[in-house]
């Protein structure tokens, strides 16, 4: 027997369209956003990174995003204290990413990952900034947003990793709150 207002109404509640009901986004099922990959989960290959290179931290963001330019300046301690261990990973063309980087004082490197995200896709990524620690192929650790302590950890799970000491993302004090959702 099926819904009284019939197949369209049964497509739209599968998620076989965007248009939506009820005012709900709905997309199709290989679109739904992913959880981002936690710790131990294999890392996906990132062009230029080799697996045996050693910890590096990945930094997921968007240019138009307030809460990665926010970040962004306190993430080069990252490139100050573990040099060439941070990628960026930016959801914007080369050009963007450039200025953005020369804008917010970020020296390390980032990669161009547009439409349709195919590395943010594979890291599961639902809101920037996000950053990873991997190592050995593996996520060794996972930040969404801005999160003060948990980049500190991830900070500090890298100094542990490459033996150069601990340096800290952001104390108390520095203007900047301890959590900020992206």
């Amino acid at each position: 027997m099926g819904h009284p207002l019939g197949r369209a109404f049964h497509q739209k509640r599968q998620g076989d369209n965007i248009a939506g009901n009820w005012g709900r986004p709905r997309y199709p099922r290989s679109m739904v956003p992913l959880a981002p990959l936690t710790p131990g989960s294999p890392a996906p290959p990132v062009p230029g990174v080799e697996e045996n290179e050693g910890p590096r931290a990945l930094f997921f963001y968007k240019v138009t995003c307030p809460v990665c330019r926010m970040a962004a300046p306190k993430v080069e301690a990252f490139e100050r204290g573990y040099p060439g261990r941070i990628l960026g990973i930016g959801q914007d063309p080369e050009p963007e990413l450039a200025a953005f980087s020369e804008a917010s004082g970020m020296t390390f490197p980032s990669l161009s990952d547009l439409r349709p995200f195919p590395l943010s896709n594979a890291y599961g990524i639902r809101t920037v900034p996000t950053m990873f620690l991997v190592d050995g192929g593996l996520v060794q650790a996972t930040v969404e947003a801005w999160d003060r302590n948990g980049l500190n950890a991830l900070s500090r799970e890298m100094a542990d990793r490459t033996g150069e000491p601990f340096a800290p993302i952001s104390r108390d004090g520095d203007g900047l709150p301890p959590f900020r959702p992206g």
